[in-house]
């Protein structure tokens, strides 16, 4: 591994969260209610959430400025519809993008009567000029194993990988003087950087022009943003 350099860790433990009886959200920026001096957002990183929902509950959101929304499902599927007027379903191996502008707003319903789904809520702020709402919805295969696959490319980019045991895996940074780097483990454990990474783990690192990784345990999952500053 290159020699260590500056970043803040997101413990799993240490992350805010917001529950109900149907409902729990785990955030690792500030958001609604939560609010920590220390989880400001990381550029044009605003939201960071992982969300379980119960069967059959929904879950709202209201959007206060031009944002990409990246919806990741983990576990299962969910439903969707939006103020474009698109409906569908999303599910484990798909991720959504929904350019959405201020005053938009999305609802996500679990549509399975007695199972929990698992999924990401990523935010990132769009152009305040020239945005266009939209919606894409691409399919990804982590069969393809020790490599990271392209998630979504917008003023950002998004990757995601599943990587075996001591597999080792370098990304080069695009823009390394205006941009920098989010690591989430989304499953087992990494080495990034020279620190390790449990799962629901967050790493974040600025300036630097590569980021080295290295996976600790078998069938291990990285997700990895280039936001902007």
């Amino acid at each position: 591994m290159i020699t260590q350099t500056e970043a803040t860790i997101f413990l799993a433990e240490q992350r805010g969260c917001s529950q109900t009886d149907r409902f729990r959200s785990f955030h690792n920026f500030n958001f609604g209610s939560y609010q920590d001096e220390h989880r400001q957002p990381f550029g044009c990183l605003r939201v960071f959430n992982d969300d379980t929902l119960a069967g059959e509950t929904s879950l709202k959101m209201n959007i206060d400025e031009n944002t990409e929304v990246i919806l990741l499902p983990l576990v299962g599927a969910v439903e969707y519809k939006n103020s474009l007027g698109e409906t569908g379903f999303v599910e484990a191996g798909q991720v959504q993008i929904f350019s959405a502008t201020q005053g938009m707003e999305y609802e996500i319903t679990n549509p399975y009567s007695d199972e929990l789904v698992n999924f990401l809520q990523i935010w990132l702020s769009g152009e305040k000029e020239g945005f266009t709402p939209g919606l894409t919805q691409t399919t990804f295969d982590l069969q393809q194993r020790n490599q990271l696959l392209s998630l979504f490319s917008t003023q950002s980019t998004g990757y995601i990988g599943k990587f075996g045991g001591r597999e080792e895996g370098i990304y080069e940074v695009q823009s390394p003087e205006t941009h920098g780097v989010f690591i989430f483990v989304i499953e087992g454990a990494f080495e990034v950087q020279n620190r390790l990474l449990h799962p629901r783990d967050g790493l974040s690192l600025q300036s630097v022009e590569a980021v080295e990784f290295e996976a600790l345990s078998n069938d291990a999952i990285l997700l990895l943003l280039e936001v902007v500053f």
